[in-house]
C-alpha cells in the first residue's frame, strides 16, 4: 500500500509491502541517474539486512557505497555526523545524488541531517528498520543529532524523497525494540483516534508476538496519522505538529538521566511518559480517571515499565525538570505538556506550573 505525504512539490510516498527491502531496485533506480547509492546503516542492520537490500539494488545494475556507523544513541553525536559527511564527500556523492538511511531512528536521524547540510542539501531515502522507525521517525523531515544539553537539539527540517518499509523486517528486531517501536504506535490512538486505541488494545499481543497483519496494520495507520498531522503543520509552527510528542517531554527527561544508553530505549521512555502526561491531566481535572487506570493496564499489559526505577533513574524532581527546559518547545521560558481530556482528545496545555509537576514526579 502507498501513503501519500501531501506537501505540494515536496510531497512523497510511503510504500508499504512485504519483501520490499530485496525488491527496492524499481522504486530506487530512478532516483540514481548515476547508477550509485550511499547507503548510511549501523553495524547490526549492516549484517541483518545490508546484504539483502544491496544484492537487490545490484540485480538491477544498481551499486552501493556502505558507510557504517556504531548502533544506538550514541552515533548521534558530532564526531559520527562529521564522519558521515566527509565519507559521502569523498565517496563524490552529488546535489542530485540520494542517501539512503538504511536502519531505525537514529540512522535515520543521522543520515538525513548529513543530507540536509551536505552540499546545502541533497535527497535521501528512509528504509527503517524498527517498528519505531516506521511508524514515527522515518515520515515528516525532523533530522539530527544530541548534544550534551539534551535530545535533537541540532537538527533540520528536511524531508525525505521517498520512506520503503517492508514489515518482514521487523522479525529480526529483539522483544525489546519492537515492544519499544510499540509505544508510538499507542500514542496516535492516544492523541486523536480512540478508536485504534480499542484497536491496540484488543491486537497488540499479537502484533508483538509478530502477526504480520497486525504489524501491516499499525504500521499504515501510524504513517496515514503522521501524514497528516505533518501535512497540517510541517514545522511545528502551531500546535498541531506538536501533539506527536505526548509523553515526549517527561521522557525525554528520563533519557537525558539514562545519559542516552540503552538502560533506557526511547520508546520505553515515551510510555513512561504517556502515563505520565495522563497522571497530570487527571490531577488538573482534565481527563477521567478510568481512562487513565486504561491507558496504564494497557502499557502494563505491553510489557511496559511504568516507574522510572524500573530502570536504575532515581533523579530528584529538580533534575529532571532541568531536562526538561532544554525542551524544544520552550517558547517564552514557557514549557507547554502535551496532555489529554480523555482517551484521543490530546491537546497543547501551555498554562501548566512546574510545580505541579514536580509534585507529580515527587509522587
Amino acid at each position: 500500500m502507498i501513503v501519500e505525504v501531501p506537501l505540494g512539490a515536496r510531497a512523497y510516498p510511503i510504500h508499504i509491502a512485504a519483501g520490499l527491502l530485496g525488491n527496492a531496485a524499481p522504486l530506487l533506480g530512478p532516483l540514481a541517474p548515476r547508477g550509485r547509492l550511499a547507503v548510511v546503516t549501523d553495524a547490526t542492520v549492516a549484517r541483518l539486512h545490508l546484504p539483502a537490500f544491496a544484492a537487490g539494488l545490484a540485480g538491477a545494475g544498481l551499486a552501493v557505497d556502505e558507510i557504517v556507523v556504531p548502533p544506538g544513541e550514541v552515533s548521534k553525536d558530532w564526531a559520527t555526523l562529521e564522519h558521515v559527511c566527509e565519507r559521502l564527500l569523498t565517496l563524490g556523492v552529488e546535489r542530485g545524488d540520494v542517501v539512503v538511511a538504511l536502519g531505525g531512528g537514529v540512522v535515520g536521524d543521522l543520515a538525513g541531517f548529513a543530507a540536509a547540510i551536505l552540499r546545502r542539501g541533497c535527497r535521501f531515502v528512509q528504509v527503517p528498520t524498527t517498528l519505531l522507525a516506521q511508524v514515527d521517525s522515518s515520515v515528516g523531515g525532523k533530522t539530527a543529532i544530541n548534544a550534551a544539553a539534551g535530545k535533537n537539539l541540532i537538527g533540520a527540517f528536511h524531508q525525505p524523497h521517498l520512506v520503503l518499509i517492508d514489515p518482514e523486517v521487523l522479525a529480526t528486531l529483539p522483544e525489546r525494540e519492537l515492544r519499544a517501536g510499540y509505544a508510538e504506535v499507542v500514542k496516535y490512538g492516544l492523541i486523536g483516534d480512540a478508536g485504534f486505541f480499542a484497536w491496540c488494545e484488543a491486537n497488540a499481543a499479537a502484533l508483538l508476538a509478530g502477526d504480520r497483519a497486525a504489524q501491516t496494520h499499525a504500521i499504515a495507520v501510524s504513517c496515514r496519522a503522521k501524514a497528516a498531522v505533518v501535512a497540517a503543520d510541517e514545522r511545528e509552527i502551531g500546535d498541531i505538529r506538536a501533539l506527536l510528542n505526548l509523553g515526549h517531554t517527561f521522557g525525554h527527561a528520563y533519557e537525558a538521566e539514562a545519559g542516552y544508553s540503552d538502560r533506557l530505549l526511547h520508546g520505553e521512555a515515551v510510555a513512561l511518559g504517556m502515563a505520565l502526561a495522563f497522571d497530570l491531566s487527571a490531577a488538573r481535572g482534565l481527563c477521567p480517571a478510568e481512562d487513565v487506570t486504561r491507558v496504564r493496564a494497557h502499557l502494563l499489559a505491553a510489557g511496559f515499565r511504568l516507574s522510572a526505577a524500573d530502570f536504575g533513574i532515581t533523579a530528584s524532581p529538580a533534575t529532571l525538570l532541568h531536562h526538561m527546559r532544554q525542551d524544544k518547545k520552550m517558547a517564552a521560558g514557557t514549557l507547554p505538556f502535551i496532555l489529554a481530556r480523555g482517551i484521543g482528545q490530546a491537546f497543547v496545555a501551555r498554562d501548566v506550573p512546574l510545580a505541579e509537576v514536580e509534585a507529580l514526579l515527587a509522587r
